[in-house]
């Protein structure tokens, strides 16, 4: 991937302003970052997590990652049969995943 004047003129001018320490002070310096937006999903669709979210509830994507996440974590401890069970397990949920995303 090649950068274009533009790309290089705005990392400079990026750095400088990280030298001069223009960026210290800004609200919410030190913290993470908080998304309430997710810009690749359609307005019905935001709506609706704003609603669960507000609900307490999460979307049922958000438990899924959670426990894809899990299973990977748990992979890595485990050998022979187990391994391969989990393995499985783990590969179902990534298709239920990527079988909702696409609805």
């Amino acid at each position: 991937m090649s950068l274009s004047v533009f790309d290089i003129l705005a990392e400079q001018r990026i750095a400088e302003a990280l030298r001069r320490g223009e960026f210290d002070r800004l609200p919410g310096a030190g913290r993470p970052l908080v998304f309430d937006e997710e810009p690749l999903l359609s307005a019905e669709q935001r709506m609706a997590n704003h609603i669960l979210k507000n609900a307490g509830m999460a979307p049922p994507e958000i438990g899924l990652r959670k426990e894809i996440a899990a299973l990977r974590a748990q992979l890595e401890t485990l050998e022979g049969e187990a391994r391969e069970r989990v393995r499985r397990e783990l590969g179902l949920l990534i298709l239920r995943l990527a079988e909702m995303q696409r609805r």
